[in-house]
């Protein structure tokens, strides 16, 4: 366990250079960037393939002993005619994946009953790019015990719900035949992803049930397309969520515990979510594989899920300053102390007031997310939504951030005081560096929101002189 955690200083990344294999170093398989890019999952404006496999990971037992191993045993499509580099670089990601796919270790028997179970994990290269692994876990159909396996779609798209619905159809079409999946997945790898809001239908035959269209849809802000908050607030309270955020927002390192791979899943991307429009760029792995626990033992920042049957291993590790969330009892095993002090009071006010209000009356999942991440992208509008104001640029467009008279323009000592930190940190940086760099005037739903502060605060002015 030492000398994995020696290798896991930076994290979760796919290693490119020499060495050895990711299967004799798992640790080493994949590793986090120093320097991600500026959204964690990116937004697509539609045109894009949806994925690039579709594997299935199965349980084989090892040569020695009664242990399994995840292995693949279906991959679409088969590459062939790579170069070198890119048959490297395949290899290592397809070894990766298995353990990501199994994370609870390797002491499986045969099952008759296991519930079926829908999860992600993320792989990040070298240059930051993500790619995204869409996981089904199930019992496949037959008499008498048998091991679970997984479909798992690698794709660079973030965009959950949609790719829960193909996998559906996936599983539908291997309860009949392997080689049913085949025409599905390839007419869905020629249509073009689509653009928020817009829709995709393919037409798809399956034996003794003909011709069937399946439509596919982005929803229509798909800057939360990626996320599903419904687990978070059914584990947590909105305070504690609060004190997350504010662990989050200061890049100090977060642990989730869950008992499911579908809760853990999805807490954690629903907390990365919160940090809209800046994304976490520091190692972040959604379900911790058991032969990778000692990523918990980083001295730098991260955010991960452990599943609750490593917990006691994780209690014993050696940590510092560490938030370690019990999403099943809905508690902090651990803490730093001052998560409640980190934010300005009066904003910490505003976010729980606004997410009280009106939250049974929600219906949808887009409503709920929209509930949930509104009060927090508020909370950097008011904070650091002036940033624009201080890029002074050259003739050349190069933009340089005033970081001094930026925190100066803030007349509230509290959010001064906060914002004085945050612009130290990664998020705040890698925020500014892309700003920065860009000839183009800020768009987007970030900055759809400022502008419409800025509107209330002008028409709030003339109703302020005329009660006075």
């Amino acid at each position: 366990m030492d000398g994995l955690g020696r290798r896991l200083r930076a994290s979760l990344r796919l290693k490119r250079g020499h060495g050895g294999s990711p299967q004799d170093n798992p640790g080493e398989a994949v590793k986090e960037p120093e320097r991600a890019q500026e959204h964690s999952l990116p937004n697509f404006a539609g045109g894009q393939h949806f994925f690039e496999y579709l594997l299935v990971v199965s349980l084989k037992k090892k040569r020695l002993g009664d242990d399994y191993e995840p292995t693949i045993t279906y991959q679409f499509p088969k590459r062939e005619n790579l170069l070198r580099g890119q048959q490297e670089e395949e290899e290592r990601l397809l070894k990766a994946i298995p353990l990501f796919c199994f994370p609870d270790g390797n002491e499986w028997a045969p099952l008759t009953e296991y519930p079926r179970e829908t999860f992600s994990f993320v792989l990040t290269n070298v240059d930051g790019s993500r790619k995204i692994g869409y996981c089904r876990r199930l019992l496949p159909a037959g008499p008498g015990p048998r091991l679970p396996k997984v479909y798992c779609i690698i794709s660079c798209i973030g965009c959950f719900g949609l790719f829960s619905k193909i996998l559906d159809e996936v599983e539908k079409r291997h309860q009949i035949s392997m080689a049913v999946i085949y025409p599905f997945m390839q007419g869905l790898r020629e249509a073009a992803f689509p653009a928020p809001g817009k829709t995709v239908t393919l037409k798809s035959f399956i034996p003794d049930s003909g011709t069937e269209f399946i439509s596919l849809t982005r929803p229509l802000d798909s800057h939360l397309e990626h996320v599903d908050f419904s687990s978070l607030l059914r584990c947590l309270s909105f305070e504690q969520i609060l004190q997350i955020f504010a662990s989050a927002v200061l890049e100090r390192k977060i642990i989730f515990l869950a008992a499911d791979l579908s809760t853990l899943s999805q807490c954690i991307h629903a907390a990365a979510a919160l940090l809209y429009p800046f994304s976490w760029a520091h190692t972040y792995i959604p379900v911790v594989p058991e032969s990778l626990l000692a990523t918990v033992c980083c001295p730098t920042p991260f955010m991960v899920g452990v599943q609750m049957r490593f917990r006691q291993e994780v209690m014993d590790s050696p940590m510092e300053e560490v938030l370690l969330v019990n999403l099943c009892e809905g508690t902090f095993l651990l803490s730093v102390g001052d998560e409640k002090d980190i934010l300005p009071p009066k904003l910490q006010e505003d976010i729980l007031g606004s997410l009280g209000r009106g939250i049974d009356e929600l219906k949808t999942s887009e409503e709920i997310n929209e509930h949930v991440s509104g009060p927090f992208v508020q909370f950097f509008v008011k904070t650091v939504g002036h940033y624009a104001s201080y890029i002074k640029r050259e003739a050349n467009g190069q933009g340089h951030f005033q970081e001094r008279s930026f925190c100066k323009a803030l007349t509230s000592k509290t959010k001064r005081r906060f914002v004085k930190k945050f612009v130290k940190t990664q998020l705040f940086s890698l925020f500014i560096q892309e700003a920065e760099k860009s000839k183009n005037p800020p768009a987007g739903y970030f900055q759809q929101k400022i502008l419409e502060y800025e509107e209330q605060k002008k028409q709030k002015k003339p109703r302020e002189k005329t009660v006075r």
